[in-house]
């Protein structure tokens, strides 16, 4: 993204600074997110690809996550 500003034919709308704290955050968890996925791939590239017993099978991360996110889910009466 450009951190040029924008034209001043086309003024911005300025976000509440709860909303704009917010989205920092959001945006320093995204860049957090981004930054271990791109060290997994560097270290792949260095080192190769883990061994098939060393690697957790995508059926329990999926269950995993599944379960996380049923937990954040408030119950249904």
């Amino acid at each position: 993204m450009s951190e040029q500003p924008a034209p001043a034919d086309h003024a911005r709308q300025q976000l509440e600074p709860a909303t704009a704290d917010g989205l920092r955050a959001y945006a320093a968890k995204t860049r957090a997110n981004a930054d271990q996925f791109a060290a997994v791939l560097e270290d792949i590239a260095t080192n190769g690809l883990p061994s098939v017993e060393d690697c957790t099978p995508w059926e329990e991360l999926r269950e995993a996550h599944l379960a996380r996110l049923a937990a954040q889910r408030p119950a249904v009466a």
